[in-house]
């Protein structure tokens, strides 16, 4: 097309300008680098995360019931790339926690807590091909926290306080022929069903409200108090169980449960603080470095009345624990999980911590010094963390939110994928995206854990708007 000569002055003007706004608007970013840093993460999440385009908001989304039962991955929208499909919308509407059997390489069932009251199903077994859900225990308290252990049981845990009819952890051996056993929690004893011998109480992990477990090769278990701040008194405290028999790692799996290392040990409690030979502890000391305190009392100990005495460093409701397994197969102890915090009433926004203890043999010892580092700062956005799922392969945390979605501007729960900290100066996360979210204001993500390859995350929709325990297989990671 033939312009003439002011036509031409008008495109060449047009064009000046163009670059002038593209530099003013580069120039502005520039200025923004937090902003600059959330775009290049978007932009590089296939490399960095494995999916597609991330999502750039919370779904303000409801779906009806009818929509939930009709098609249950209408409660969900993913992050570009990801797919999802229903391994079952039967189990316990409260389904919680969730551990892979028989392994992680090739799992043929999930062994899942129902959150629940002593009435409903406590433990459930889902069979992975088919979605049949079947019920091993009922009379748990809140069940919450469960996990396989290395020496091929299944520990779970009540989220019942302290106290002497508080929470406790609880052992089973040969999940897949164990059902409809009935839990008498006042005795602590297993009867009815099919295989009640398969299940014992743990009385050495003391009790508490249990959320996450962290188990090692060796027989040490971490834990925390999924407990609040209250009047001046600190919230939950983290415990550190070490066993009075350690196992050897790699040894093969036991046969009976009195072989587990679990049938007695000694508990700590750790505190926070060691400048002027560690007596710099109490509020406004939750990270650095530490102790574990011994705990002086014995089987079934009140953790949470042994925190309070003993001064143990406080957090914001302790929630679910996983171990960073790159660190694992280096020797060493590191472990993450989210303090829950509170958005509704406070604005008082959650965090998660990665707790370190040396080598293997110096943690069975007690003779590292353990550090507390915060990992992902919560925000407005990520308001209040609740689990935490490490990635195999990318040594990427997956992060899911139980917020109060009500509050102010009304959002839905979100999964976020979170880098591990590279070789800046700081020891974050060097940053997240939203990976998923749920189209479901009653609803929490919750119970997430790959398989042993990274590419399956099996994860709860809990509590959702259909009554139904909803659980999903995530595919589609890069």
């Amino acid at each position: 097309m033939h312009l003439s000569g002011p036509q031409k002055l008008a495109v060449a003007s047009s064009t000046i300008l163009a670059v002038v706004l593209l530099f003013v608007g580069a120039a502005r970013a520039a200025q923004d680098f937090g902003l600059e840093r959330d775009n290049l993460l978007r932009a590089h999440a296939n490399q960095l995360f494995g999916v597609g385009q991330p999502l750039d908001q919370s779904s303000s989304t409801q779906v009806t019931a009818s929509q939930a039962l009709a098609d249950p991955l209408s409660l969900v929208t993913l992050a570009g790339g990801l797919k999802a499909r229903v391994v079952t919308a039967q189990a316990g509407a409260n389904t919680d926690m969730m551990a892979l059997w028989p392994d992680d390489a090739n799992p043929t069932h999930l062994i899942a807590c129902n959150e629940s009251g002593p009435t409903q199903p406590g433990v459930q077994r889902i069979t992975i091909a088919s979605g049949v859900v079947e019920t091993i225990v009922t009379g748990t308290s809140s069940c919450d926290g469960i996990r396989r252990s290395p020496w091929g049981t299944i520990l779970f845990s009540e989220e019942a306080g302290g106290g002497p009819n508080g929470g406790r952890v609880y052992e089973l051996i040969d999940p897949l022929n164990t059902t409809g056993v009935a839990l008498n929690r006042a005795t602590g004893s297993f009867t009815g069903g099919t295989g009640a011998s398969n299940l014992t109480p743990r009385p050495a992990l003391g009790r508490l409200s249990f959320e996450g477990l962290a188990i090692y090769q060796n027989g040490i278990v971490y834990y925390g108090d999924e407990n609040r701040p209250a009047t001046g008194t600190a919230g939950g405290a983290y415990f550190k169980f070490i066993p009075s028999a350690l196992r050897t790692p790699g040894a093969a799996p036991i046969t009976a449960l009195g072989q587990s290392p679990l049938v007695s040990g000694s508990v700590s409690g750790l505190r926070v603080g060691k400048r002027s030979g560690f007596t710099d502890y109490g509020q406004g000391s939750q990270t650095g470095f530490g102790q574990w305190i011994a705990i002086p009392a014995g089987p079934d100990a009140d953790l949470r009345a042994q925190a309070a005495a003993l001064k143990l460093t406080g957090y914001y409701r302790p929630e679910d624990l996983d171990i960073d397994r790159g660190m694992e197969s280096q020797g060493t102890v590191r472990f993450c999980g989210p303090n829950t915090g509170n958005e509704g009433d406070d604005q008082n926004y959650g965090e998660v911590i990665c707790i370190s203890d040396g080598t293997l043999a110096q943690a069975a010892a007690n003779s590292a010094t353990p550090e507390v580092q915060y990992f992902v700062m919560g925000t407005p956005a990520l308001a209040m963390p609740d689990n935490i799922a490490y990635q195999p392969g990318t040594g990427n945390w997956i992060i899911h939110e139980d917020a109060d979605t009500e509050y102010l501007t009304p959002h839905n729960n979100d999964l976020w994928a979170c880098l591990p900290d590279g070789d800046d100066v700081d020891l974050l996360s060097d940053g997240c995206v939203r990976i998923a979210t749920l189209n479901d204001l009653t609803a929490e993500w919750t119970g997430g854990i790959f398989d042993a390859a990274g590419t399956t995350f099996y994860v709860s929709v809990q509590h959702n708007v259909s009554s139904k325990g909803v659980v999903l297989a995530i595919t589609g990671w890069k």
